[in-house]
């Protein structure tokens, strides 16, 4: 089948670059996002090793690293300033605690729109009502009435993801709260922030800035621990007295950003959580990013498991000759290692921020595990060249 039909759910990141590779491999995509435009702004998102071969696969590594944050690094501080331990953006060839490809969440998905748009059908203001599938395809009928039928669906609508909701079940199977809460915003830069991460933390609550394109502004950031949280994702005013409750009086600059929370423009409240399920697959029917198996932002992996997911889930799609059942087991196959050891990875950065302060530093034994997980996260895995598939906008 040259020109398979296959609906995307979600147009943030792990959408449209699953969109860009479904097309270069001859597919037919339709990708439908409920926001009625591309969300601006957000958390800076890294890519680290794999990922950036990814990226260059992609074609796309001069456009990515032109809205770069430019952030040179990071200072931990305590509550007077003072600063405790430095990062360099340099540090492990640029897949350090601060990568060198650091870009805002809004922007790295205007570039994969701007990338995907002349090729890729987007419909903005709309999301899946209703679907059933058969043993030749999937119809799908959409919130505005309208009613198509696609031969593959693919759920990319992140950690809430609606149509995990439709296909396997309620989120409370799938969703693991990980005890830790996470908010950002953005305020004006009052506070000199220049190139350089700042944060501080005491007591598994932490508060910090950092920096953007636009100098006249920052990226507030800001944690604690929450193991009952049950405020729902949808309730601002609800999050925002949550994080006042939380953070008011917590030292260094925490009062001043609170004092922008109701003025921001980009608000960002949630649980770290991770997706834990069995198979991300059922039918023609798939997930992908974060709603198949978020790994938390904890894990600083998101990103490159959206994109590296995007390469194989295409690739191997396109492998079995669009044979979802095939397609799909390939995709877990190769991916399943990947995104269990950024999982972990994810785990332990929570255990290490709320959890107890240690009274000895780690054994030895203890630092040579977790290294070897974290370069085993970074290297990734193996990316085929799909060389015999068609590439119908080759790279480069």
């Amino acid at each position: 089948m040259s020109r398979i039909r296959v609906l995307v759910s979600g147009a943030s990141i792990a959408g449209p670059a699953l969109a860009h590779w479904l097309h270069r491999r001859g597919a037919e995509v339709t990708v439908v996002e409920q926001t009625r435009g591309l969300r601006p702004g957000g958390q800076a998102v890294d890519a680290r090793g794999v990922a950036k071969e990814v990226i260059r696969r992609m074609g796309l590594e001069a456009q990515v690293r032109a809205v770069c944050t430019d952030t040179a690094g990071a200072y931990t501080v305590d509550a007077d300033g003072t600063v405790l331990e430095t990062y360099s953006a340099e540090d492990d060839g640029g897949d350090g605690f601060i990568s060198e490809i650091e870009v805002l969440r809004g922007d790295l998905s205007q570039v994969l729109y701007d990338d995907t748009r002349g090729d890729v059908e987007y419909v903005f203001g709309d999301r899946i009502a209703e679907l059933s599938q058969d043993d030749e395809g999937v119809d799908v009928t959409f919130v505005s009435g309208e009613r198509r039928r696609f031969e593959l669906v693919i759920g990319a609508d992140g950690l809430h993801s609606a149509l995990r909701g439709m296909v396997f079940g309620p989120r409370e199977r799938f969703v693991r709260h990980l005890g830790m809460v996470l908010a950002f915003y953005t305020v004006p830069n009052e506070f000199g922030i220049d190139r350089w991460l700042l944060d501080y933390r005491h007591q598994g609550r932490s508060a910090g800035l950092r920096p953007v394109p636009d100098p006249a502004r920052a990226i507030a950031m800001l944690s604690f621990p929450c193991p009952g949280f049950d405020v729902d994702y949808r309730d601002v005013v609800a999050q925002k007295g949550l994080l006042r409750e939380q953070l008011a009086g917590f030292g260094w600059e925490t009062d001043r950003i609170l004092a922008h929370l109701d003025d921001t423009p980009d608000f960002y409240l949630d649980q770290v959580a991770q997706v834990v399920m069995e198979h991300w697959s059922e039918g023609r029917i798939c997930l992908h990013g974060d709603a198949a198996f978020s790994a938390s932002p904890m894990s600083g992996a998101g990103t490159g498991l959206a994109l590296v997911g995007a390469y194989l889930l295409a690739g191997e799609l396109a492998a079995a000759d669009w044979d979802p059942a095939a397609g799909f087991a390939g995709y877990e196959r190769r991916m399943r290692a990947y995104v269990e050891d950024n999982q972990a990875i994810g785990r332990m950065h929570v255990e290490m921020v709320t959890g107890p302060a240690p009274t000895e530093p780690p054994s030895e034994e203890e630092m040579a595990t977790m290294m070897a997980l974290v370069e085993r996260a970074i290297g990734g895995p193996d990316l085929p060249d799909y060389a015999d598939l068609p590439d119908l906008k080759p790279a480069g």
